[in-house]
Formats: structure tokens, C-alpha cells, sequence
């Protein structure tokens, strides 16, 4: 029975269990949304204050389980020794992190002139890494916007920037460019969205063939792009390549 002068008690829960590792808090609150959490899933939502630096400290952690099961003197051996934390923190806060940061701010325009002219923006230097290997995937992306009066204006860079968002994932291409597709179509809402990705696979020419120049391209149309054949094709011929 507790006395008057006792603080009330509440249910203990994950969040209050100091042994749990980051990673398995973060997945529990995924889990308990319903929400995916594949590897070019953004999880930014659900990791709280703090919580990235302790992340990362678990990784590497781990990654010096997996270079010590690859016989690897990680106490001997200078070359080595904080390479399980630069892996980690290069998972972390470079190449991935599309995962674990939110969207980058974007700062959107009234189509004030009415603009209704074929944009096109590219090539925008892309870097992923696919989800089969963690191979990098180095390439170019060309993006073909067709406006209309009620479409959002966005700022060049910004196409850059949210082409990095959606790239910093484990990812493969054709995934991919539907992604950073379904994204710029949300931010600007316009008439017609083109998009065509170039890019070396080193999953391809570092392992496997070994192929140094072979390249994969893709492409998403969208609007008035899929309908309007002359349209696709004009926006196909002003693309250097």
C-alpha cells in the first residue's frame, strides 16, 4: 500500500531501460506505427534527440565485431585500429543518412509570372550506395519540370539537395528515382515530371564482372511527359550527354 508521501508509480517502458540498445528503442517505435523501415526508408521521425551519436556508437561497436571476425589485429595493427568507427560514422552521417535526418527545408514560391515553359535541371551529381552490396553508385540525374500557374517554384539547389536526400540510402536505381519522383511531384505539383538517371554500379566493376564501363539509366515521366510524345522527346534531346 503506498503512503501519502510516495511518488505514484507508473509502468516502466522501453525508453526506460538504460541496457536496451538504441537501435532496438528506434525499431520498437517503427514497429509500433506500423511503418516500413527498409533500407531506403526514412526513420528520422522516430529517432528522438540524441540518439543519432549513441547509434553511431553502437555501430561501431558492432563493426568492430565484424573486422575482428575477419582476423583483422585491430590492436596491433595502425591502419585499423578507428576504422570501425570511421565505417560507422560513414554510414551514419554520410552516405546514408537520407535514413536518419528529416527532409531538408524547402522554400517554396507562388508561380507568380505563370511559367508554363519545359525547365529542365542537370546534370545533378549523385552519390548512393546499393542495397545488395553497400557498393557506391556514382551517377547524373536530369530533372524536366513542366509548370503551370498553380505550380511551386523552387529555388535550382534545392533540386540538388533533395536528390542527395533521397540518394543518402541503400538503394537500388530504379527505386530510387521513383522516390526522389514522388518527392519533387509533392514540393511543386506540376503539369508534367521527367526524370533520368545515369550511374556507374561499383557492385558491378569492384566485384562480380568486374565490368568498369558498363552504365545504367532509367527514367520516370510523369503527366503531360507520359502523354505528349514530342514533349518527352524535346526534353530527351536537350539532355548533354
Amino acid at each position: 500500500m503506498l503512503m501519502k508521501s510516495d511518488p505514484p508509480m507508473t509502468p516502466s517502458t522501453p525508453d526506460e531501460d538504460i541496457g536496451t540498445p538504441v537501435s532496438v528503442k528506434i525499431r520498437e517505435r517503427v514497429k509500433a506505427a506500423r511503418q516500413r523501415f527498409h533500407s531506403n526508408d526514412n526513420i528520422a521521425e522516430f529517432i528522438q534527440p540524441g540518439e543519432l551519436e549513441l547509434l553511431l556508437d553502437e555501430v561501431a561497436e558492432k563493426m568492430k565485431g565484424v573486422l575482428d571476425s575477419m582476423v583483422i589485429d585491430l590492436d596491433n595493427d595502425h591502419n585499423t585500429g578507428d576504422t570501425a568507427r570511421r565505417v560507422a560514422k560513414m554510414y551514419i552521417k554520410e552516405v546514408f543518412n537520407g535514413r536518419y535526418v528529416k527532409a531538408p527545408s524547402i522554400t517554396e514560391f507562388p508561380n507568380a509570372e505563370h511559367l508554363n515553359e519545359l525547365m529542365i535541371v542537370g546534370p545533378i551529381t549523385v552519390r548512393s550506395a546499393c542495397s545488395h552490396h553497400f557498393c557506391p553508385v556514382i551517377g547524373r540525374i536530369w530533372i524536366g519540370v513542366m509548370p503551370n500557374e498553380h505550380t511551386n517554384v523552387i529555388g535550382l539547389s534545392k533540386y540538388a539537395r533533395l536528390a542527395e536526400w533521397i540518394m543518402g540510402r541503400p538503394q537500388i536505381q530504379e527505386e530510387a528515382v521513383v522516390q526522389l519522383a514522388d518527392l519533387i511531384q509533392e514540393k511543386t505539383q506540376p503539369d508534367g515530371l521527367a526524370l533520368v538517371m545515369e550511374a556507374s554500379h561499383y557492385c558491378m566493376a569492384w566485384r562480380g564482372v568486374k565490368d568498369m564501363d558498363s552504365k545504367m539509366i532509367n527514367s520516370v515521366m510523369r503527366g503531360v511527359f507520359l502523354k505528349d510524345p514530342n514533349l518527352r522527346r524535346e526534353f530527351l534531346s536537350l539532355i548533354p550527354r
